[in-house]
């Protein structure tokens, strides 16, 4: 059902993600890719072509996700390439092209965030146990509702709804792989405040499934009675 980050892994893949940070960064080389890229490096017009078909689909998902505007988000992922086209020489291949392409993508999302004065994560108390959907001790376990079955389309509604600080940290912790200490790093907030970013992303997209799943319900009740 699904394949690279939210539109490519299963409910019980993100759950497994959530276990283990990172490990959907890891991406196998694309055939093809290595060549592309040298040529690239030498001004092949072509091999950068190349390098955009295969990976334009990923970065713009990436981007829409981020962002949760379409038009915003094929912007940016023109703005991506372009970026990537002025920077491919700084490519190491210290980890997979495609782990470096979206950090990459990720860094330019975030500094269009931020020109456009976005919060990025609130700057709320977030640990306070009196509150209902505060942060218990229990991140990263096996959440029963998430791990059900839930279709690509009804999820990916689901995920657009976030409102815009839990939806980057669900992106980039359960999507993308990223660590609490990245995710920090990058929102420039604490690892506490993303762990408590990610928590409530999960309690309200939880919501947003059951509130979709019982609209599905009705509907098909309607439509068969």
């Amino acid at each position: 059902m699904y394949q690279h980050g939210l539109s490519g892994l299963t409910m019980n893949e993100m759950n497994v993600a959530k276990k283990q940070p990172g490990m959907f960064r890891r991406n196998p080389p694309i055939a093809g890719e290595a060549d592309a890229i040298e040529r690239a490096r030498k001004g092949d017009a072509d091999a950068f072509a190349t390098l955009y078909a295969l990976h334009k689909r990923r970065v713009y998902t990436l981007c829409l996700r981020m962002l949760g505007n379409v038009s915003e988000a094929e912007d940016m992922t023109q703005d991506a390439f372009l970026h990537l086209f002025r920077k491919l020489d700084s490519f190491r291949g210290e980890s997979a092209f495609s782990t470096w392409l979206h950090r990459l993508t990720v860094n330019l999302v975030l500094m269009q965030l931020r020109k456009k004065g976005l919060q990025l994560v609130s700057l709320e108390d977030t640990i306070n146990p009196s509150d209902e959907d505060s942060p218990k001790r229990d991140f990263g376990t096996r959440d029963p509702i998430l791990a059900g079955s839930v279709d690509r389309v009804t999820l990916e509604r689901a995920v657009a709804s976030l409102p815009p600080g839990y939806r980057l940290v669900f992106v980039l912790h359960d999507v993308e792989g990223y660590e609490h200490n990245e995710i920090a790093a990058m929102l420039e907030c604490s690892t506490g405040n993303s762990k408590s970013q990610l928590h409530k992303a999960r309690l309200k997209l939880r919501d947003l499934l059951r509130q979709q799943t019982d609209t599905q319900k009705l509907e098909a009740s309607q439509c068969t009675s």
